[in-house]
């Protein structure tokens, strides 16, 4: 019985090795020597290391769940297209109305001014 499930477990220890042996090579083998350059904002628009009651610019993080919430509409879009013969015009009508919300939502947020950038 054991050699049925050989292959799903050679399957998640190849995927651990590649997921953990980058991570403690770079770990064990990387020079740790921080410097004020290395501990700089990078991209994030505050500094790394302070209050964590500081007061922070939400532009940051509202591009970020802009960006997380349209490109999950490629997660439905792959696998609509595989399937879409078998969907027929009903599935075709179904995407088009989920893709003309998120159209709506995304004319609602750019004329807000959430994706505008001072």
């Amino acid at each position: 019985m054991l050699e049925n499930y050989f292959p799903i477990l050679l399957f998640i220890l190849v995927g651990l090795g590649f997921g953990v042996v980058p991570m403690l090579a770079g770990w064990l083998l990387a020079p740790h020597r921080p410097d004020a350059e290395k501990q700089s904002p990078y991209e994030c628009g505050f500094e790394a290391f302070e209050d964590a009651r500081m007061q922070f610019d939400v532009r940051y993080y509202l591009v970020a769940i802009l960006f997380i919430l349209f490109d999950l509409e490629i997660a439905f879009l792959f696998p609509w297209a595989v399937v879409l013969e078998e969907l027929g015009m009903f599935g075709f009508v179904s995407m088009m109305i989920f893709l003309g919300i998120l159209v709506v939502g995304f004319v609602y947020e750019w004329m807000k001014g959430a994706l505008d950038w001072e």
